[in-house]
């Protein structure tokens, strides 16, 4: 998806303000956090469909909002439009159906649960993989409408592929709900590819890229 999100490459943003290592600001980061890590999300939704979900916020509220400020959007975006609860009780703070209280987790359960969340999206298909280590590749121009791992700055762009990972769930099907698995890949770029003469000849940049992100 070309949003405000996809900012590699892009300039006129201001500095990036650096000397604060404190990971939370506020006491609600902390909860943020936590409910992030104990895995709560709505039956079914996956990582991708949690990015796809940030991409898709308003540019003025992207670029402005804190971090966790932009998970917590999300998150209620999320909630809303898989029903587990109403814009209203957004508004109030307060359900307008209590459930039985819940039984609060330990920490023993939440570490569980974030051992238990799915990390490995490796997946056996049939197709044999097109490219192989130290083949010349050239990334397709897009301007897709929807989730993509492909970023801006590296489309239209000449590569090496380093090396081949099998297949893995690709993500930009994911976040539409589907699941399907294709070839995955390391490619190297030379930063003059990507960011033109004055960057410096030495540099490279390595992406994980899908075979139908290559031409």
């Amino acid at each position: 998806m070309d949003g405000i999100h996809d900012l590699g490459g892009k300039q006129g943003y201001g500095p990036i303000p650096i000397g604060d290592d404190a990971p939370f600001h506020f006491d609600w980061e902390r909860r943020m956090w936590a409910i992030a890590r104990a895995g709560i999300l709505p039956p079914g939704t996956i990582i991708d469909q949690f990015r796809h979900g940030l991409e898709r916020m308003v540019p003025a509220d992207y670029l402005s909002f804190a971090y966790f400020n932009k998970w917590c959007a999300n998150y209620y975006m999320l909630y809303l439009n898989a029903g587990m609860f109403t814009l209203d009780e957004v508004a109030t703070g307060h359900t307008s159906s209590p459930a039985d209280p819940a039984k609060p987790q330990t920490l023993d359960q939440v570490i569980n649960a974030q051992r238990n969340m799915c990390t490995d999206f490796s997946i056996e298909i049939s197709a044999k993989p097109r490219f192989q280590t130290g083949d010349t590749i050239i990334t397709k121009r897009i301007m897709p409408a929807n989730h993509t791992r492909l970023p801006g700055y590296a489309r239209g762009a000449t590569g090496t592929i380093i090396r081949h990972h099998g297949a893995h769930l690709l993500a930009d099907k994911g976040a539409q709900g589907e699941h399907i698995g294709e070839n995955l890949y390391t490619v190297s770029f030379t930063a003059t590819e990507l960011w033109g003469e004055d960057a410096n000849p030495l540099d490279t940049v390595t992406l994980e890229l899908w075979e139908s992100y290559f031409v």
